[in-house]
């Protein structure tokens, strides 16, 4: 990644892989005005009370697929000078995949008068704003806000929610093209896909429908559904669609069983690439995304500023600025797979 410093400001540019400029200027200008910000809302409520905070935490997912995430988050507050157990408790709730339950679960927390809800992914967020108007709600990470229609706009977000953007539809695009230099001639990919027309699935495909189409690529959109043997059968069809390799929406559904994923796509021999390390770190021959473990960390500021008084309509909503492309040379060499040159030179982390 490329730092520049000219007449209009800072400008970033991903080599290669990263994002469109305007993208770029856009992201690093809501990051300089959220520091401003920040640093105001953190000096007009720096006085400590003996109030204990409670901080409603929702994910889709379950505790244990995101307990590094968590963990993440916690680790923060704590540098923050927030303690669980001391000045603040934090509220645990997940839906273990069962997304029709969001809006009830969004509603008991919403019963317990916490303080501020962080969501992670756009049902929990959804759910937590139809719940509340008042309650401040701060997005761990939600591919697309805007078009989901949870913020008015990343500058100026209004009403209570704010927080992190995590530019799903986007890293779609750059994995699908990662896809096409990696494997030779590549014509057909199969995107496996939470189950269910919901908005953020359909958010992440209407950007990666135009990209195929500008590779010349065919795009399989199969849905994976992750109870009984929805994974196997979702590999099974992708073999018989005859997809070269393999590619999956950002979803915390799909990175609950990340581990299931990544063994199924090996069994197959399929080359694939994931949203997210921890694929890798579970044998995955692939993944670029959003430095995830940052992008909970950061959350926990916007969570600081909140409780000192901050206004979530007031905070511009932050695009990420840490990328990581990371390759697993272990796993192409099990598929017999070889990474050409010019890729490995673009990685920031190669696992021999």
């Amino acid at each position: 990644m490329r730092i520049e410093i000219g007449q209009r400001g800072l400008r970033y540019e991903l080599l290669r892989y990263g994002h469109s400029a305007h993208l770029a200027q856009h992201s690093v200008l809501y990051v300089v005005f959220c520091a401003v910000l920040f640093a105001v809302c953190g000096s007009a409520g720096a006085q400590q009370t003996d109030k204990i905070f409670r901080i409603g935490y929702f994910d889709p997912s379950s505790a244990s697929s995101s307990a590094v995430l968590v963990d993440a988050f916690r680790d923060e507050l704590r540098k923050l000078g927030w303690i669980d157990g001391k000045n603040i408790t934090i509220e645990r709730r997940f839906l273990n995949q069962d997304l029709a339950r969001a809006s009830e679960v969004a509603a008991a927390l919403v019963h317990l008068s916490v303080d501020v809800i962080v969501v992670t992914g756009t049902v929990p967020a959804t759910a937590a704003k139809s719940a509340t108007k008042t309650i401040p709600i701060v997005m761990a990470n939600v591919g697309d806000p805007v078009g989901a229609g949870l913020v008015a706009s990343l500058a100026h977000p209004g009403g209570n929610i704010t927080g992190l953007s995590g530019l799903a539809p986007d890293l779609n695009t750059k994995r699908l093209e990662v896809l096409n230099d990696t494997v030779p001639n590549l014509t057909r990919v199969g995107v496996l896909k939470g189950a269910g027309a919901d908005l953020a699935n359909n958010l992440q495909l209407r950007e990666l429908r135009t990209a195929a189409v500008a590779l010349k690529i065919k795009l399989e959109e199969i849905d994976a559904k992750i109870e009984g043997n929805g994974l196997e059968a979702a590999l099974q069809s992708a073999n018989q669609k005859q997809v070269k390799a393999i590619m999956t929406t950002a979803s915390p559904r799909l990175f609950a069983v990340r581990r299931n994923i990544v063994e199924l796509v090996e069994k197959q021999r399929f080359p694939a690439i994931y949203f997210q390390k921890e694929f890798v770190d579970e044998g995955g021959l692939m993944s670029y995304g959003l430095d995830y473990d940052n992008l909970f960390r950061e959350s926990a500021h916007y969570v600081n500023n909140i409780l000192k008084g901050g206004k979530p309509g007031d905070l511009p909503v932050q695009q990420p600025t840490k990328f990581e492309f990371i390759i697993n040379l272990k796993a192409a060499k099990q598929i017999s797979l070889t990474i050409p040159v010019h890729v490995l030179e673009r990685a920031n982390q190669i696992i021999r």
